[in-house]
């Protein structure tokens, strides 16, 4: 992991004509005509001329799990984005526990553009990593400021809003490899399922398979399981529902096999036996954008 020569460098500009996307960061607050970029790399930029006594104590932690268990927001859940999905990061959610990021923790792959979103709620709110490898610069309360960061290197990167530190709006972005089964139509299709870990459930030679519809996942019971399933010809898969997660239905994509209208009660409400080799995606409607996709490899 590269760390910027120093903490906090500041560029003032006051047009964004002529910045070229490159892998590094900027601010911008598109309610007004004058935004501004920082640069943590830029070598011809001023050092900030005021140190806090926050700003001093900015040190990584010894343990990300105890950083994030006490970031307000935080479900022990990490959702998980693919290469070249763009996320996105509310700055000043609120939450029972206080003020948030939404979402605190993210999981993304190298050469990723992530992009923290300011909401307007809270007061004054900047982005700082605990290693300056990335900071949005001076607080700033205005709603509609953006801060985008392209991540290069793998490794875990916690974060701090300044002014709200002490009452847990931390949060943090992991940049690692996504996991793979090997087959790239069904890691493209599922690496946003926070279930998946690159495991295929081997179930060939059985007649009967199972999955279950509405397991933990996705910040919620919003997810299938197992999400990878490899069968034989001939074998059928049953789907059946915990009750839990809202309503849910099974569609799939580019066939026409489907469980018909969402269900909420638990039980199994279909199945379907799969006569022909291939691999087969789907989703549950309601919950697709969130993750919950399925994939089953019929040999």
């Amino acid at each position: 992991m590269q760390r910027s020569p120093t903490r906090r460098r500041v560029l003032r500009s006051t047009a964004l004509a002529g910045i070229v996307a490159i892998a590094g960061c900027s601010t911008t607050n598109r309610s007004t005509n004058a935004p501004s970029t920082t640069s943590p790399t830029s070598p011809n930029t001023p050092e900030k001329t005021a140190t806090t006594a926050t700003e001093a104590t900015l040190t990584p932690p010894e343990s990300t799990d105890d950083w994030l268990t006490n970031a307000n927001g935080y479900r022990e859940e990490t959702p998980r984005y693919g290469p070249g999905e763009q996320p996105t990061i509310d700055v000043g959610h609120p939450v029972e526990d206080g003020l948030s990021f939404d979402p605190p923790v993210i999981e993304v792959a190298p050469m990723t553009n992530v992009t923290w979103d300011w909401t307007g709620h809270g007061g004054l709110h900047n982005v700082v990593a605990l290693d300056g490898t990335f900071d949005s610069g001076r607080p700033n309360a205005q709603p509609g400021t953006a801060y985008h960061y392209i991540f290069e290197e793998p490794g875990t990167y916690p974060f701090v809003s300044e002014p709200h530190r002490e009452e847990g709006m931390r949060g943090a972005v992991i940049v690692r490899e996504p996991p793979s089964t090997g087959n790239q139509t069904v890691d493209m299709w599922v690496v946003d399922s926070s279930n998946f870990d690159g495991t295929v459930v081997d179930r060939t030679g059985s007649d009967v398979a199972r999955v279950t519809v509405g397991s933990r996942g996705n910040r919620g019971h919003l997810a299938f399981d197992p999400p990878v399933l490899k069968i034989s010809t001939g074998t059928t898969v049953e789907w059946k529902w915990t009750g839990s997660g809202g309503g849910h239905n099974v569609v799939f994509l580019n066939a026409d096999i489907h469980s018909g209208q969402v269900t909420h009660e638990s039980g199994v409400h279909f199945q379907h036996t799969f006569e022909q080799s291939g691999t087969y995606r789907y989703a549950c409607q309601p919950h697709r954008a969130l993750g919950q996709k399925g994939a089953i490899i019929v040999e």
